[in-house]
């Protein structure tokens, strides 16, 4: 299993941990700052799912007047993760 530490960009949380295992399925997702129940609630949806699956689903995701959220950068970490 390997474990990601990700610095997003341009949304309130500063740092998205989580875990990709052998078959890219997603396990122990937390962000540090932001919203905490809805990002609790995040890492809770995506607990065990495919992890190019859950990037497809919340890329694009804005919160409010900002061009990322949150979510967006999940994506974005997933995405860079896969890559690696």
């Amino acid at each position: 299993m390997n474990h990601i530490t990700f610095k997003p960009k341009g949304v309130c949380s500063f740092q998205i941990d989580f875990d990709i295992d052998d078959e890219k399925k997603l396990h122990n997702t937390s962000f540090m700052g932001g919203c905490n129940g809805n990002l609790k609630a995040i890492g809770r949806l995506v607990e065990g799912k495919d992890a190019a699956e859950i990037a497809d689903i919340l890329r694009g995701n804005r919160c409010g007047m900002k061009g990322t959220s949150c979510a967006d950068q999940l994506a974005k970490a997933i995405d860079q993760a896969i890559k690696a």
